[in-house]
């Protein structure tokens, strides 16, 4: 008997919740699921497989950007003999299933939607050979042809499944591990860059399904007590703030995170937008240990919140910020200063937008391009108008004035190491926030780290300001179309300074840091003496 009858490739970076209830449901009903890092490589894979010998191995095809990985990861693993069935399942595998036929047709078949069942009863009837085409949920090749069996209705009560299956959980910061976790499943709103709407449309879900917060609380305390976990990451794209059918969800989980005595002892992350931030329950919520936010504010403008259908107005948003600040709330938030329609004249006006939220350094600087995902009204008016570019799992498109691509492309070079690599600039002030707002709650305040938070806002609002200048100097620059060539040797000056200010900044949040640090160290030292 195999020690895992089951296998499932996934990213395991944090919990993958999505692939952890899958694990889970199967573990109930007596099967020995093992769940693979996709980033062990494929030697290891392999080997992993071979010496469990599975019924079915599964893959978690959630993201489009690495649909060709997992495309040669599968050729690998049939040329290396391994002939047992093949399932894909997650997001991209359940729209794009016929893509994903073609790109790597050794797939047997293709979980579509929501996976626990139709996964299960996928196993259930490979393992007793009674046949498997006609499983709900399910679409595969025959004869050269798709064949897409009906949907599975959606479970409806979330808290029928059982707590998913985790890795050993990490460190978040300051000692404190930390877990992901979700209060439902689904998004409410409509945003024209998110293909959530196409996946309610295709599955036929309810665009919003909430747990009980009862059980939610209950899976918090059980990860605290059995996991000494103490920071939880909400992964929802919409929590339940101001649901139609549960206008009290929030102030209910609070009661039930006191009666369950984890205020002071946990604290939480959600994801909303800004227009949902209202003061009384952001206090609440605070004081029952709500330290960060994720705000979908994605445009500083009207006409560009408009366009992205986010139905809500530049000043909602502002509220909403200044409210968290307010509380001492942390910030992260998505924003797209390079849209399909953007032209330096709103690239400049979202710059004096983020110079309003982020001049104060409450919070860095962050925004990207909006990508064209897939099954998006995005992609769909890019395709249409012929300005859809590049392959599956990877379309992008040039903007509408030549200038505004040379200018995005230098300041994609100059500041990539500061906004995208994990050791940059962005993500250490992130953390530096991150450390003194878990700090601030789980830990004895002092002068001293309050000094210190004073040194970081301060080391965080001049980078901004540098940041900001810079590319609306940039702008100006590029606007007048003098580097239209691709040619950027007279802007040398400019990428040499990016780097110096990077080096500078990150070398003196560097050193906060490693001060609270030293400080929490010694105050957990005091409390196992004591």
């Amino acid at each position: 008997m195999p020690a895992h009858d089951i296998i499932i490739v996934a990213f395991k970076e944090f919990d993958n919740l999505g692939v952890g209830y899958l694990a889970s449901v199967l573990s109930e009903k007596g099967y020995k699921p093992l769940i693979v890092d996709f980033r062990d490589g494929k030697e290891k894979i392999i080997k992993t497989i071979r010496e469990n010998n599975p019924l079915v191995v599964g893959f978690s095809v959630i993201f489009q950007f690495y649909i060709y990985e997992f495309r040669d990861l599968i050729l690998s693993l049939r040329k290396s003999g391994i002939t047992c069935h093949f399932s894909a399942g997650g997001q991209y595998a359940s729209m794009r299933y016929a893509d994903l036929f073609t790109l790597i047709p050794s797939i047997d078949s293709i979980v579509r939607f929501e996976g626990e069942y139709t996964f299960l009863e996928l196993v259930d009837r490979i393992r007793t050979g009674s046949g498997w085409r006609d499983n709900k949920g399910l679409a595969y090749m025959e004869n050269g042809e798709i064949i897409v069996n009906p949907p599975r209705p959606p479970e409806m009560e979330l808290d029928r499944f059982p707590f998913p299956v985790r890795s050993p959980l990490g460190e978040y910061a300051l000692f404190k591990k930390f877990a992901t976790i979700i209060a439902g499943r689904g998004c409410v709103n409509n945003c024209s860059f998110c293909n959530n709407t196409e996946y309610l449309r295709q599955s036929s879900f309810p665009v919003k399904r909430i747990r009980n917060p009862g059980k939610v609380a209950e899976e918090i305390a059980f990860l605290h007590h059995n996991n000494n976990c103490s920071v939880f990451l909400f992964e929802d794209d919409d929590f339940p703030l101001n649901t139609k059918t549960e206008p009290d969800w929030t102030d209910r989980f609070c009661k039930e995170l006191k009666r369950s005595k984890l205020v002071r002892k946990i604290i939480w992350k959600i994801n909303c937008r800004p227009d949902e931030v209202e003061l009384t329950s952001f206090t609440k919520m605070k004081d029952h240990g709500l330290f960060l936010v994720f705000l979908g504010i994605d445009d500083g403008t009207d006409s560009g919140l408009k366009r992205l259908k986010k139905n809500m107005s530049a000043v909602e948003a502002l509220r909403g910020i200044n409210i968290l600040k307010q509380l001492g709330i942390g910030i992260n938030y998505g924003f797209m200063l390079f849209q399909p329609d953007s032209s330096f004249e709103t690239v400049n006006q979202n710059l004096d937008f983020l110079r309003r939220i982020c001049g104060d350094g409450y919070t860095p600087v962050a925004f990207h391009k909006l990508l064209p995902f897939f099954d998006t009204r995005v992609e769909k008016q890019l395709k249409e108008s012929g300005r859809l570019k590049g392959r599956p799992g990877f379309f992008d498109y040039d903007f509408l004035n030549k200038s505004l691509d040379r200018y995005y492309n230098f300041y994609n070079s100059s500041f990539y190491e500061w906004i995208y690599d994990p050791d940059g600039l962005l993500n250490v002030s992130k953390w530096a926030r991150n450390f003194l707002l878990l700090f601030a709650h789980l830990y004895k305040m002092d002068s001293e780290v309050r000094s210190i938070g004073t040194e970081v806002q301060n080391v965080v609002a001049q980078s901004n300001m540098f940041l900001l200048d810079t590319m609306t100097e940039l702008s100006g620059i590029f606007g007048t179309g003098k580097y239209d060539s691709g040619n950027y040797m007279g802007l040398i000056g400019y990428e040499k300074n990016i780097k110096v200010k990077h080096d500078i900044y990150k070398e003196k949040l560097g050193n906060l840091v490693k001060r609270v640090n030293i400080i929490a160290e010694y105050q957990k030292v005091l409390k196992m003496i004591n």
